[in-house]
């Protein structure tokens, strides 16, 4: 063959090849979740918000403005992402298995049931995250879950730089800048909420530097269910600039995927844990609890069918369908018990209703239901008598909160923002489409009993669908979970070989396994595994919720 001719061969064959290494068979997935924040976003609609990292990046995907979590508060809503189950189902419900007032436990789900990412990862996804888990099968920080979710905890966020060569990634990113503790008096907690475990939260969540002032609070679009001070407005005022803080980490980050490359094979995904950090929002079933904002910006490679970028998309999506899209973006079969549903898929039927659930808040005994179609919301509560605005002790560092019980204490409160402090009794009802605020409860007006009977009838099918574990209380629930009146332990697995190859049994089939050789990383075990030094080998096995079993070697 001619040099010439060679030469252009070899061009053709290497351009083949990095055009190969540019679009792999299977996207990587990059999920950036800001925490306690509504859909304060320009491109959103807000006017008040500084967002130019979300709004450039919302112009090159999809939004999502009808996303609502599982739960109005970080805990629940976690779990029930990660495992794509409302935490109803999961015993995952309560705020927080971590900090329980009468004695802390970890939450133990259904023995089939799996966290996304260690499905991923049994797929051959390299899979990491930060410092922030918070399932109630672990601890609010990393390295305290299951083993087996992750490649790597506690890591930065560019470690997809660490996988092996070719291997598609799923990484998971925390922003704490916009959390409820970011809105606190600069000083901190005050003396009296001074638990340890608030002290450990604080250290995490806040910032050590200040936090650069870029809104104005005389521009701050007050709701009327709050006072219209000068406290709500400069505490408004501060959860925007951290909101703005947050957008330009985003942008880094961002950054940083296009200069790696993977930009064009990667799906971004950006959403928050739940609603605003703010009075009335966070914990709440109301919208502004559990509906937040989504972004997926789909590369050219691996955009669904029939979506264009700029695109809205109205369709109600609930975080327990997360995991089954990713999953199935991934190539990976959905499980059975995973409650969501792809909403990526192109012959996806849209959600009718999405459901939410609110029970213990800290020490607050609460238990309430939801359900929300496109324009109604409904709402059953089984302590008719605790109202949203009762005094919680993490809660109570935020200025506008003392000012507002004050102002409700002394009578200066008007109807809507006096709502908060009173009663909900035993069921609300809401037309979204004319009280877009949830203030005024329509569930005793006769024009809207078809409706009313309409949305107890979903409610009652939902909880017998799903199963709600609330039906017994926390304590016996707790005492199932630990018979002994301590967490148990995984059984060990069984070591063998096979044809030359490494088989691990574990003690029931629901435990994750994995093993390491010559004390090495730990790897995930999915199939009989060659090993090159038998004597080198370590096994062990974990029911999420229990303790990793001892580690076994030897044959």
């Amino acid at each position: 063959m001619p040099m010439r001719k060679r030469v252009a061969c070899v061009a053709l064959f290497l351009f083949a090849q990095m055009a190969s290494a540019q679009t792999p068979s299977r996207p990587n997935i990059l999920l950036l979740m800001a925490e306690d924040m509504s859909a304060r976003v320009a491109a959103f609609g807000d006017s008040v918000a500084i967002t130019p990292n979300l709004d450039a990046l919302a112009v090159q995907s999809v939004r999502y403005p009808n996303t609502f979590t599982a739960a109005g508060v970080c805990a629940p809503s976690r779990a029930a992402h990660i495992l794509g189950m409302h935490p109803i189902s999961s015993g995952t419900q309560h705020m927080r298995s971590s900090s329980r007032p009468e004695g802390s436990y970890y939450s133990v789900p259904p023995e089939n049931a799996k966290a996304y990412p260690e499905l991923l990862r049994s797929a051959g996804y390299y899979t990491y995250t930060d410092h922030k888990l918070d399932y109630q099968f672990s601890t609010p920080f990393a390295n305290s879950g299951p083993t087996t979710i992750w490649d790597l905890e506690g890591g930065a966020v560019s470690d997809w730089s660490k996988r092996a060569q070719g291997q598609p990634f799923f990484g998971f990113i925390n922003f704490p800048v916009t959390h409820e503790s970011g809105v606190f008096p600069p000083l901190g907690i005050r003396p009296q909420s001074g638990m340890h475990f608030l002290m450990q939260m604080m250290r995490w969540y806040r910032q050590d530097e200040p936090v650069l002032k870029r809104i104005n609070p005389r521009d701050i679009v007050v709701p009327p269910y709050y006072p219209d001070t000068k406290t709500v407005r400069t505490d408004m005022a501060r959860h925007y600039d951290n909101i703005a803080t947050m957008d330009a980490e985003v942008g880094v980050i961002l950054g940083q995927l296009q200069t790696a490359g993977l930009a064009d094979s990667t799906i971004v995904i950006w959403t928050t844990d739940h609603g605003d950090g703010l009075p009335r929002g966070k914990r709440e079933l109301f919208d502004s609890g559990i509906k937040v904002p989504m972004i997926i910006r789909w590369p050219e490679a691996f955009r669904p069918e029939g979506v264009k970028a700029g695109a809205i998309d109205e369709r109600l999506i609930s975080f327990v369908d997360l995991g089954p899209t990713i999953l199935s973006l991934a190539g990976v079969s959905v499980p059975s018990i995973m409650q969501g549903r792809d909403f990526a898929a192109p012959d996806a039927s849209p959600n009718e209703y999405i459901y939410a659930s609110r029970d213990r808040i800290d020490e607050l005994m609460d238990r309430q239901r939801a359900v929300r179609d496109s324009r109604y919301k409904y709402i059953r509560s089984w302590y008719p008598e605790v109202s949203g605005g009762t005094d919680l002790t993490f809660r109570d560092n935020i200025d506008m909160v003392r000012e507002m019980r004050a102002m409700y204490e002394a009578g200066q409160l008007n109807m809507a923002q006096r709502q908060w402090y009173e009663p909900p009794g035993k069921e609300r009802l809401f037309d979204l489409e004319s009280d877009p605020f949830e203030i005024h409860d329509v569930s005793g007006e006769p024009h809207y009993q078809r409706v009313l009977q309409r949305m107890r009838g979903e409610m009652d099918a939902w909880l017998a669908r799903a199963g709600d574990w609330s039906a017994e209380s926390e304590s016996a629930m707790v005492a199932r979970f630990e018979p002994s009146g301590e967490r148990q332990v995984t059984p060990a697995p069984t070591l063998s070989l096979e044809g030359g190859a490494l088989v691990i049994t574990p003690a029931a089939a629901g435990h994750s396994l994995e093993y390491r050789v010559g004390g090495g990383r730990w790897q995930l075990y999915t199939e009989p595994a060659s090993v090159n030094n038998n004597n080198g080998i370590e096994a062990r096995a974990v029911r999420y919720g229990w303790e990793e079993s001892e580690s076994v070697s030897g044959f």
